[in-house]
C-alpha cells in the first residue's frame, strides 16, 4: 500500500519511540528524520552516557526540536538516577510532609536538571489517588490517599517542573490508585462510581489543570462507570468526553506506553495507535523496547484508518499540532539547588513510639522483587547507618530462604528489620515477628505504610531514595543521646 508522504510525515510526529541500550539504532535516527515526534528516554539508553549529548545527538538527527521525555518522578522511579537512586524524596513522603511549597522546590531541582539535559517532558507526577494499601504498582509513588491533599501537592508539583523549563505530564487519568492489577501486566480495572471517580480521581486532575499542567497521560484502565468496553488509553468517552470536555484540559493528551500487556496483549500495539488516536490522545508512547516494524506499520494503518472513515486528517492535524507543543523546553525561571532537596528529604521522616539506642546494629534489608516502573532499586540503609554507628552490618533477606541466616549473625547486636510492603509479600512478617522477639529492635518501613500501627518501634521513610534513608540513619543514630 503506497503512502501519501505528507500524512505518513504527520503520522510519526505524534509517535514516541524508545529504544534498547547506550546508542540510538540507525532505524531511529532514519525516523527522527523522517518526522519521528520524538524519543522517551529509559535507564538503559542513559547508562555511561552524557544525557546532554545523547539529547543533542537525537535532536540533530531530526533537524528540529522533538520531544524527549522519560519517568523522572522523584523517589523510587528514576532514569537519571537508576544506578545510584534518586536525588529527590518521592511523592509519597512529600504528601506525608504536607507541604505544597517544599514539594514545589523538589520538582523545580527535578525540572531544572531535566531541563539541562535536554529533556522536555517529565512523565509525572502521579495524580494517582493511592485508596488501596495492597495496589500493586502505585504505592510510593502517589502522593497519599486523601484527594484534596494529593491535589494540592499535585499542583505543586506541576509549578515547580514547569518553573525550571521542563513539561509536566500527570498520570494516570482517570485513576490507577483503586487497583489491585498493574497494567503493565494486564487490564486494571477501576470499579468505581461516576461520583466517586468525580469526587476522588479526579480531583488531582483538576489541580493539575488549574496549575497549567501541559500534558497528561491516559492510563491503560478499564472505568466501567465512564466506558464499559473500551481502556482509558482508547476511550472518547473517556480521553475527549471526560478529560477534555467535562474536566476542560485543553493541553496534550499522552498515552501510557502501548507495549504494556493492557494494550499489546489485547487489541495491539498498532490498532491501540490508531484508537488513541481517534479517542483524543496526541502523543502516543510505545515503551522501551526497539519496534523498528512500527515505523511503517503505524503510517499504514493510520491511512487505512482514514480511508475507511475512522479517523480524519483533521484529527491527525491536531494532534500533531499539539505533540509539538512538547518540543523544546521552556523558559527556565529556576535551578537546581541539592541541599534544598537534602533539607527536605530531612524532614519527610516519620517516627513511632520511643526509638532505643542501637548496638553494632545489623539491618535485614527486606528486598522484595522491584517493580516493572521502578526496576530493581540500589538502596540500603546499612552503608549511611555505618558511617554513624560503629560496628553496624548489613544481611540482604530476599525470601524466607534467607532468615535462617539471621541467627548465627545476630548476637550482642541491635536488630534493625527493613521492610517494604510486608502486606503483599508474606515473608517479610516473619522478619518482623524476628525483630519483635529481640528487645531494643526497630522496624523501617520503606514502602507503603499499613493502616495499622506497627508492632515495634518505627521509622517510615515511604521510599527508598538515598536522601530518604540518610535521613533515618540520622535518626536511628541520634535515638538515645
Amino acid at each position: 500500500m503506497s503512502i501519501d508522504p505528507h500524512l505518513r510525515r504527520l503520522t510519526l510526529s505524534c509517535l514516541l519511540l524508545g529504544f534498547q541500550g547506550p546508542t540510538p539504532p540507525r532505524w531511529l535516527l532514519d525516523a527522527l528524520a523522517d518526522g519521528l515526534g520524538g524519543v522517551v528516554l529509559f535507564g538503559s539508553n542513559l547508562h555511561g552516557n552524557d544525557p546532554q549529548a545523547l539529547a543533542a545527538s537525537l535532536r540533530e538527527a531530526a533537524g528540529h526540536d522533538i520531544v524527549l521525555a522519560l519517568d523522572e518522578e522523584g523517589g523510587d522511579v528514576t532514569r537519571l538516577d537508576d544506578t545510584r537512586g534518586s536525588t529527590s524524596p518521592g511523592a509519597a513522603a512529600l504528601g506525608f510532609l504536607d507541604d505544597p511549597a517544599a514539594t514545589e522546590q523538589v520538582y523545580t531541582a527535578i525540572g531544572a536538571r531535566l531541563a539541562q539535559c535536554g529533556v522536555t517532558l517529565d512523565l509525572a507526577p502521579v495524580a494517582d489517588v493511592n485508596l488501596d494499601s495492597l495496589n500493586p504498582v502505585i504505592g510510593v509513588r502517589s502522593f497519599g490517599a486523601d484527594p484534596e491533599a494529593a491535589a494540592a501537592q499535585v499542583a505543586a508539583a506541576v509549578r515547580g517542573l514547569q518553573r525550571a523549563g521542563t513539561a509536566a505530564c500527570v498520570k494516570h487519568f482517570p485513576g490507577h490508585g483503586a487497583t489491585r492489577a498493574d497494567s503493565h501486566h494486564e487490564v486494571a480495572t477501576l470499579d468505581r462510581s461516576r461520583a466517586e471517580l468525580e469526587s476522588v480521581e479526579y480531583a488531582p486532575f483538576r489541580a493539575a489543570i488549574a496549575a497549567g499542567a501541559r500534558s497528561i497521560m491516559t492510563g491503560h484502565l478499564l472505568a466501567p462507570a465512564l466506558d464499559p468496553v473500551n481502556l482509558a488509553t482508547v476511550s472518547a468517552a473517556i480521553t475527549t468526553g471526560v478529560l477534555r470536555d467535562e474536566l476542560g484540559f485543553t493541553g496534550t493528551v499522552v498515552t501510557d506506553a502501548l507495549e504494556m500487556r493492557a494494550v499489546s496483549g489485547t487489541i495491539g500495539m498498532v490498532d491501540g495507535f490508531v484508537r488513541a488516536l481517534a479517542a483524543g490522545a496526541d502523543a502516543i508512547e510505545t515503551g522501551a523496547v526497539d519496534y523498528p516494524r512500527l515505523v511503517a506499520e503505524i503510517p499504514a494503518a493510520v491511512a487505512a484508518a482514514i480511508d475507511d472513515g475512522r479517523l480524519t486528517v483533521e484529527r491527525l492535524r491536531e494532534a500533531a499540532a499539539r505533540t509539538a507543543q512538547l518540543a523544546g523546553t521552556g523558559d527556565r525561571t529556576a535551578g537546581f539547588d541539592p541541599d534544598v532537596v537534602a533539607g527536605v528529604a530531612a524532614r519527610c521522616i516519620e517516627v513511632l513510639g520511643t526509638l532505643p539506642p542501637l548496638t553494632a546494629p545489623l539491618v535485614l534489608e527486606c528486598r522484595p522483587p522491584g517493580g516493572m516502573a521502578s526496576g530493581e532499586l540500589p538502596w540500603t540503609l546499612a552503608e549511611p547507618l555505618a558511617a554513624l554507628i560503629p560496628g553496624t552490618q548489613a544481611l540482604s533477606v530476599a525470601g524466607p530462604d534467607d532468615l535462617a541466616a539471621i541467627a548465627p549473625r545476630s548476637d550482642g547486636r541491635s536488630l534493625v528489620a527493613v521492610v517494604r510492603d510486608p502486606a503483599r509479600h508474606a515473608w517479610q512478617q516473619q522478619v518482623i515477628a524476628v525483630a519483635q522477639a529481640r528487645p531494643g529492635a526497630v522496624l523501617v518501613d520503606v514502602g507503603w505504610p499499613a493502616p495499622s500501627a506497627p508492632p515495634l518501634p518505627a521509622v517510615r521513610t515511604r521510599g527508598v531514595a538515598p536522601g530518604l534513608l540518610c535521613a533515618a540513619a540520622a535518626v536511628l543514630a541520634g535515638a538515645g543521646r
